[in-house]
């Protein structure tokens, strides 16, 4: 099953650069400016920059997800995820270099000047532009190169990494200039919400995948263990939170993300009942959305409790 032939080259861009997946790159950077707010150290300009570097590197990832796949022939006109305009022959592989090498250099600019601004001394100049250097290069390396630790079943860890630590306990230093324990937890929350995204994807391209070589972690795990690992997931997300709020905030207005609780139980539900790939398609812009709700509901929750406070 694929999606109809994009009328133009220009759809087929659009289609590439994945417009709907830049919400969970710019959620974790808003988790992690909130709760510098909730510090009283927010820094609007900073926030700024590491919003538009997140979505920079987001768009590089998906350009390059396209560039390496096509180039490997992973995704054929029988699989049951979209098709891109690579894969449907409208951008050439000349024009997706173009594009790639356009964007690294928009995310080097863009994260050139956050580390510029934000970084007070030399330590943290040079650490953040290492860190920078690492986030392209895994951007890229996911589907490109030889080895692309993608098809290696690390995709999920990478994400972890990138979506929840990095992104949030990022935000987070760039701005107050201190590490806390604390921070790392809703971190991890926020990672563990789209590690699950990606999850459903694999999920739903499992059998492609493994046919094509692509050795996901939901690949690896099987169908059915990976369903249960979608289910540790969520959970996980939730008791992270919990936590949170348990040990640092301890505001009542702090457990409002638990409202997001019964739609992703329902969703785990639905995920472990349903064994058709297929039926696993509308449940990737579903967990994108449960994902964001999540997220927002803890961000108001602190919001609240900070102006009650």
């Amino acid at each position: 099953m694929t999606d109809a032939q994009p009328v133009s080259v220009a759809r087929a861009w659009f289609e590439s650069l994945r417009p709907r997946t830049l919400p969970l790159a710019f959620i974790s950077i808003v988790v992690g400016s909130v709760l510098a707010w909730w510090q009283h150290t927010f820094n609007p300009l900073i926030a700024a920059l590491a919003l538009l570097t997140a979505g920079l590197l987001q768009i590089l990832s998906n350009l390059a997800n396209d560039y390496g796949d096509a180039l490997k022939g992973s995704d054929k006109p029988d699989r049951i995820g979209p098709l891109r305009g690579m894969q449907k022959g409208l951008i050439s592989v000349s024009q997706m270099k173009v594009a790639l090498i356009i964007t690294v250099t928009l995310t080097c600019l863009s994260g050139l000047a956050l580390v510029l601004v934000a970084c007070h001394t030399l330590s943290d100049l040079f650490g953040f532009l290492l860190l920078g250097v690492l986030a392209i290069i895994a951007a890229i390396t996911y589907t490109v190169g030889n080895k692309p630790y993608g098809y290696m079943g690390l995709g999920d860890i990478s994400v972890l990494i990138f979506f929840g630590w990095l992104s949030v306990v990022g935000a987070w230093y760039l701005q107050t200039h201190q590490l806390a324990v604390s921070i790392f937890v809703p971190a991890t929350a926020t990672g563990l919400l789209a590690t699950a995204v990606l999850n459903i994807n694999n999920l739903r391209d499992l059998d492609s995948d493994r046919e094509n070589g692509k050795n996901t972690f939901a690949v690896r795990l099987g169908p059915h263990n990976a369903r249960r690992y979608h289910v540790i997931l969520l959970a996980g997300a939730l008791l992270c939170f919990a936590l949170f709020n348990l040990l640092w905030l301890k505001q009542i207005w702090g457990w409002l993300f638990v409202l997001s609780a019964p739609l992703l139980v329902r969703q785990c539900c639905y995920i472990l009942r349903e064994t058709n790939p297929v039926a696993i398609r509308p449940m990737l812009e579903k967990t994108v959305k449960a994902a964001l709700l999540t997220n927002v509901l803890f961000i108001a929750g602190i919001i609240i409790s900070q102006w009650g406070g």
